[in-house]
């Protein structure tokens, strides 16, 4: 049997978190939790492990995303442990012992940005 288009490979995970992940605004911040839950796949957990995976090099701004709490959780998986909050308030949020500062204000939800259409890819 002869395929007359090519296949297309499904996105995986991560590429997936990825693509969420680059849509987050500069000057705003995610949950690991609120990608879980647009992307319904897995958990915030999942979501972390993706991002530690992520490369400073390919354009996911992985220092936009923070714990429910607002915490610098994934601080320790950048180069220097204040590398998260230093790129965090070069965009302008404030950030006080390695927590976002008034997270409800820098908060985006990527229900609220993308929509339900989004298309990754």
């Amino acid at each position: 049997m002869y395929l007359t288009e090519p296949m297309m490979e499904q996105p995986t995970y991560y590429d997936l978190v990825y693509a969420v992940t680059r849509q987050v605004p500069p000057g705003r911040v995610t949950t690991y939790g609120a990608i879980a839950d647009f992307l319904a796949l897995g958990a915030a957990r999942m979501v972390g492990w993706a991002l530690n995976n992520s490369f400073s090099g390919d354009g996911v701004p992985a220092h936009r995303v923070v714990n429910r709490k607002g915490e610098l959780s994934g601080r320790h998986h950048f180069p220097t442990p204040t590398m998260m909050q230093e790129l965090l308030e070069a965009e302008g949020v404030e950030v006080s012992e390695d927590r976002v500062v008034h997270m409800d204000q820098h908060f985006w939800h990527p229900a609220e940005g993308l929509g339900e259409d989004w298309e990754p890819f």
